[in-house]
């Protein structure tokens, strides 16, 4: 098995902080995801997030006006210019402070980038013939007494203007006019929150923070500034007769005349340009929060944009309220509150029909159109940690449970959430999905065990126990007809019938909280393994002799079991870092691995131990079978996630799921910049008074840092890892969100029993010759799927059933898997189907490739049916259609061939 798998997605986290931008076509919206970049298609209905990571979160991106090049950068002010061609990252730079503002200029040339009170402006990659630097600093602009808020430019990147914290408005340009000053509009009364210029014109509109929006008009227009190479190439010619009148033999006498004569000129121009000189007056005030109620007299303006063709300027609010400001009539359009906290940032798309909205403190991001009133997309993340996840027995579906009390439900091929539930009012502790896919149950610690279902999406059941229990986990039997939890205040399992809602057993022996139950996976057993912190694991008859079961010691508290798919063995995660195996029916352990070097540690920013030490407090607090049995993924206290095989006992793959230094212990060492000559300075307490205050460490035992801090960095942790069912891929539940780590055919070489004569040109020879079976297993050898993929569309329909009868056993194997694979983006449907008909009825396959053959022809089955439905349903409206004007036309028909009738008395009028 080849272990390549690649970060594929994000789920459970869409926005975190920073600005939105819309690609240019209007269909795809771009989110900071924490150290990440997501991508959003509204069209098709998928997200992709883009395989670059920061090595802290994203505040500011800005998208070149091709959509080609993104420029990102993050709270420490280090930018990377991404290509959205290649998802690479092409170019670097360090600005070594925040950028609060970014902004390509129209014609892509240019970035200008707003830091401290100063306005960079940076030369585009690839613009310039000639350029060595990447990113050469062609200006900076410093005159500026506030920190600068916001950056715009002109249609045609002429001219920019610098919104600043001091309520002013500053021009610059890059260029040189003759006609042009550097220029500040003032009186305005709070931080410029926005600039708009109208399209191909100076005039411009600012919003500040108080809501004021003024209009400012200029006395030039845009085509009116005239750059001083032109001017300059306007020298003074002198006329024929001019030149007769100077004796050309006096040439001093020649050039006192041609200086007399440029003076002369230059005052006549001067004069000129001073009556067109580039100046502005502000034409009217509007007060955009009049248009709000707000009852404590504290509403901010937080955010605005503005589309120069529609004239439609939208404002976001602190209060969670936006308007849609008609800039013509200086009309209200709507106004609606979308949210209880902030508005971070809002963006209209090129059509101007859409309004992208983010919303930082709920992690919410909506795609709003304004004109229908309905939303395009509306996701939220959890509003806390992810605490749990799983999959569906198909890999379509993940359900996560969090902190905030939440249980989502996502679909892993597009990335969206499509359902959450809001029952619990604490934290969900464990989720799992019905063998059936009809329901999925969570266990949280509110004391209440929930059964929700996923075809009405309701809490449909709510299973409780005689006393109160705080659940620490659930899982369901192989049928799913049993639901059991444990508790963790009260050391007791609990056995419920699903179907007629009643608890049938309180299992009772542990002297510590249970942590971790499982069900056997083998149908009709109800054998059921619980691990506690009381060093000890104990397999359970659930359902015949509940009473009766076997205690097996540990040698430290036990954090997580799991059972093997075939239900002969489990594992346990235990507090020492090691994973101990034991086989079920006898009861013996049958292997053991030693996972706490392999875990690792990072040091925090308060840690008075080094990482080396405090690798001794860590250990695995998930882990999980793969689909085939031969390999377990674990994860714990680190940012690291390990897969061992368990013949072998080995460390196969270890993946660094971040490397996010805004999260603490991500680094093993302090950084030096830290260093004084007290120590390090995070150790060093902030008090505000002589009794105490704002104490910056954090009290003994705490975890999860102070919550009501100004400042807070979460620590780094991964809380749960499953692998699908299919086993094309991972999920771990991590402070960052839930991470997908899918497996990646492509750029590995990995050959199957090669031999020297076995190549791509003998295998597309072998198929000239039309020995298909042959063709086949050489390139099955290969392992190359595009070669693969060739020979099987190459082979005709009706040689399908001889050629896979030729095919060895292990050969078959491959194919199958390979088909499967490719199903989910072929487009030849019927061919393939016929492919596995023929395999299916020659050789039974795995379980997870039937499981990934049925994922992905369910696929097929829903995208063919809207794509039927939308048909049907428009021939049907245009027969109707067609029916209607015949109607039309035959009533024309008959109204034209029917006799006039004539009136008598107007014929005896004539």
């Amino acid at each position: 098995m080849r272990f390549n798998y690649k970060f594929s997605n994000v789920l459970g986290t869409v926005y975190r902080e920073g600005n939105l931008t819309f690609t240019p076509d209007g269909n795809s919206v771009i989110s900071p995801v924490g150290n990440r970049i997501s991508k959003f298609d509204l069209k098709n209905n998928t997200s992709f997030t883009l395989p670059v990571e920061s090595s802290h979160n994203y505040e500011q991106i800005a998208l070149s006006p091709d959509g080609n090049l993104l420029f990102a950068v993050n709270e420490v002010g280090e930018a990377d210019l991404i290509s959205l061609v290649s998802n690479r990252v092409i170019h670097k730079y360090r600005f070594n402070e925040r950028v609060l503002h970014l902004r390509f200029s129209p014609d892509g040339k240019h970035i200008a980038a707003c830091k401290l009170n100063k306005i960079f402006i940076l030369q585009t990659p690839g613009h310039f013939i000639g350029q060595f630097n990447q990113f050469a600093l062609e200006r900076v602009f410093s005159d500026i007494l506030g920190d600068t808020t916001y950056v715009a430019w002109t249609d045609d990147s002429s001219i920019l203007a610098v919104g600043s914290k001091d309520a002013t408005v500053r021009l610059y340009t890059i260029g040189n006019y003759s006609n042009f000053r550097p220029y500040s509009l003032t009186g305005h009364p709070d931080t410029i929150v926005g600039i708009f210029f109208e399209e191909n014109s100076l005039d411009l509109m600012v919003v500040a923070r108080n809501g004021h929006l003024s209009v400012w008009q200029c006395s030039l227009s845009l085509n009116q500034l005239t750059s001083v190479e032109s001017t300059n190439n306007k020298r003074l010619k002198l006329n024929d007769d001019e030149e007769d009148e100077i004796d050309l033999s006096k040439g001093e006498d020649r050039e006192r005349y041609i200086t007399n004569k440029e003076e002369e000129y230059n005052k006549k121009q001067k004069l000129l340009d001073s009556k067109k000189f580039l100046s502005y007056h502000k034409l009217s005030t509007h007060y955009l929060n009049d248009y709000i109620k707000d009852e404590h007299n504290n509403l901010k303006m937080t955010t605005a944009d503005y589309h120069k063709k529609v004239k439609i300027l939208v404002t976001g609010f602190s209060n969670g309220s936006f308007l849609i400001f008609e800039t013509v009539g200086k009309t209200l359009i709507h106004s609606l509150n979308i949210s209880d906290t902030s508005i971070s940032t809002i963006v209209l798309n090129n059509a101007g029909d859409w309004i992208a909205i983010g919303c930082k403190g709920h992690g919410q991001l909506l795609v709003w159109e304004w004109q229908s009133e309905t939303y395009v997309m509306k996701q939220q993340a959890h509003g806390s940690e992810v605490s749990c996840l799983t999959y569906s027995a198909d890999s379509v579906y993940i359900a996560t449970g969090g902190e905030d009390g939440k249980v989502k439900l996502w679909n892993n091929q597009s990335g969206f959430c499509f359902v959450t539930f809001l029952e619990h009012t604490s934290t969900v502790t464990g989720v799992a999905f019905a063998p059936n896919k009809k329901f999925i149950v969570s266990a949280s610690l509110d004391g209440t065990v929930r059964a929700f279902d996923l075809t009405r999406y309701r809490n449909f059941k709510t299973f409780v126990s005689p006393r109160p229990v705080q659940f620490s986990c659930v899982s369901i039997d192989s049928t799913g007809e049993f639901i059991a939890a444990g508790g963790q205040d009260v050391f007791e399992a609990y056995l419920w019938s699903m179907k007629i809602g009643k608890l049938l057993e309180v299992l009772s022996g542990h002297e510590g909280p249970i942590v971790s139950l499982a069900f056997s996976p083998i149908i009709s057993s109800t054998t059921l393994v619980t691990t506690s912190w009381d060093k000890t694991l104990r397999i359970w008859n659930a359902v015949e002799t509940a009473s009766d079961h076997e205690t097996i010691q540990l040698f430290a508290d036990g954090l997580c079991v799991a059972f093997r798919p075939d239900g002969k063995e489990v594992v346990v995660a235990t507090l020492d870092g090691q994973l101990l195996f034991f086989d079920v029916r006898t009861s013996t352990q049958v292997a053991s691995i030693e996972g706490r070097n392999d875990l690792g540690s990072g040091r925090k920013d308060t840690d008075l131990i080094t990482a080396k030490k405090n690798l001794q407090s860590k250990a695995f607090k998930s882990v999980c079978y793969s689909a085939d049995g031969q390999f377990v993924i674990a994860g714990g206290q680190s940012k690291n996630v390990c897969i061992y095989n368990v013949a072998e006992g080995i460390l196969l793959k270890k993946f660094e799921i971040t490397q996010n230094q805004s999260f603490d212990a991500v680094l093993d060492v302090v950084n030096r910049r830290k260093m004084t000559e007290f120590g390090n300075i995070d150790l060093i307490e902030e008090r505000e008074t002589r009794e105490g205050g704002n104490v910056k460490l954090k009290l003994p035992g705490v975890h999860k840092g102070d919550l009501a801090a100004r400042t807070f960095k979460p620590e780094v942790n991964v809380f749960d890892v499953k692998f699908s069912p299919t086993g094309l891929s991972w999920s771990a539940a991590t402070t960052e969100g839930v991470l997908v780590y899918s497996l990646n055919n492509g750029f590995i070489f990995d050959p199957f029993l090669l031999e020297l004569g076995i190549t791509t040109k003998t295998t597309r020879d072998t198929l000239l010759k039309k020995e298909y079976a042959s063709a086949l297993m050489m390139a099955l050898r290969l392992n190359e799927s595009n070669l693969i993929t060739e020979i099987l569309e190459s082979i005709p329909t009706k040689d399908i059933e001889l050629t896979v009868i030729s095919l060895p056993k292990m050969y078959i194997e491959k194919i199958t898997k390979h088909i499967a694979i490719l199903l989910g983006s072929t487009i030849h449907i019927e061919f393939y189907v016929q492919w596995i008909m023929f395999l299916l009825n020659s050789h039974q396959p795995h379980q997870t490739i039937i499981l990934t053959l049925y994922k992905n022809l369910s696929k097929k089955f829903m995208d063919l049916s809207k794509v039927c439905d939308y048909n049907k349903y428009t021939l049907a409206v245009i027969k109707r259609l067609a029916n209607l004007q015949t109607n039309e036309v035959k009533e024309e028909v008959k109204t034209e061939n029917e006799p006039m009738e004539i009136d008598e008395n107007q014929v005896i009028s004539i």
